[in-house]
């Protein structure tokens, strides 16, 4: 389920080298200062970049890019916690939560406890667009996915099944177990901010339980100032509406993003008894990475056009 560390930096040099050229590309035709950014957690998030930007290479907005970025990570089967072959609940049933933030109009969509969709960022797009809401979950969602066109599909392979018949106990949901967020934050040439999250949430969780990724404010949010996305144990990052949090403190106290995310991070989440960590960005395209575990995979790409990797905290100088 998960690559080790080695194996991370293995299969991302081709996706970094891939994006390299693509960056020479841009850079000849425009300023490398105003060369989009694009920063996504986990061993996959590379390759969510990869594909963000050759989107916007070819002409796609904010919300495009980082849509079909996420739709790349949504489509692997070797992704264990995120769209297709993502880990079911106690009752053997993978439910997805997914949120799209667009920071220049404050507009938002999510999808919780979807059911039977591999791409529910798509379907959370559609919500924001097509809909007066924000936020639509279970049956409805499901039925919402329908009437936008999208199709149902098995989304377990044996694999995946076999992994939960192994696991099927009858407290196994109170014990926990690693899993992984894609959570993505963009940035266009023209300094427009967004965010998107999907995930299938705890492994072997209760049915019909959400955690903060869809919750617009708790595990993702976008304003014209500021975007956080957040990966980890997700009880902990709606009861401090985190993602907000963030932001706030750098829209109304005028602290730098590193800062606003280090306390809340470092100091908030810990307090309450909570673990993860976040991407942020600010609107001159400043980047924190904070976690407060041992480690956590980012990949990004700066607005000079450099690629990032990094598995542990950055040394501080």
């Amino acid at each position: 389920m998960a690559r080790t560390r080695r194996q991370f930096l293995t299969e991302m040099a081709g996706a970094g080298a891939a994006l390299a050229l693509l960056n020479r590309k841009a850079a000849a035709q425009k300023p490398a200062a105003e060369l989009p950014l694009v920063i996504a957690t986990w061993d996959y998030g590379l390759e969510l970049c990869v594909q963000a930007q050759k989107t916007f290479a070819t002409g796609g907005d904010v919300l495009d890019a980082l849509e079909k970025g996420v739709n790349v990570v949504e489509d692997d089967p070797k992704v264990w916690s995120v769209g297709f072959n993502g880990l079911p609940n106690e009752d053997g049933v993978t439910q997805l939560d997914a949120a799209i933030m667009d920071g220049r109009t404050h507009r938002a969509g999510a999808v919780a406890a979807l059911e039977h969709i591999k791409n529910p960022i798509s379907v959370a797009r559609k919500v924001m667009e097509k809909t007066e809401h924000v936020m639509i979950v279970g049956e409805g969602a499901l039925k919402f996915a329908r009437k936008m066109g999208f199709k149902e599909q098995e989304l377990q392979s044996p694999e995946m099944k076999a992994a939960w018949a192994k696991m099927k106990r009858e407290t196994f949901w109170k014990e926990g177990e690693s899993h992984d967020t894609v959570a993505c934050l963009g940035m266009d040439k023209d300094g427009n901010i967004a965010t998107a999250v999907s995930t299938s949430g705890l492994p072997w969780k209760i049915a019909g339980r959400v955690g903060d990724s869809p919750i617009i404010g708790a595990g993702t949010y976008a304003s014209a100032k500021c975007a956080v996305s957040a990966t980890g144990w997700g009880e902990f990052y709606i009861r401090a509406n985190a993602a907000h949090d963030i932001c706030a403190r750098v829209e109304y106290r005028n602290e730098p993003v590193a800062q606003a995310a280090d306390e809340v991070v470092m100091g908030v989440v810990p307090k309450l008894g909570g673990d993860g960590g976040v991407i942020a960005l600010d609107a001159d395209g400043n980047i924190a990475t904070p976690f407060n575990t041992e480690g956590m995979y980012r990949g990004w790409v700066d607005r000079s056009g450099k690629i990032h990797i990094a598995i542990f905290a950055e040394k501080k100088e």
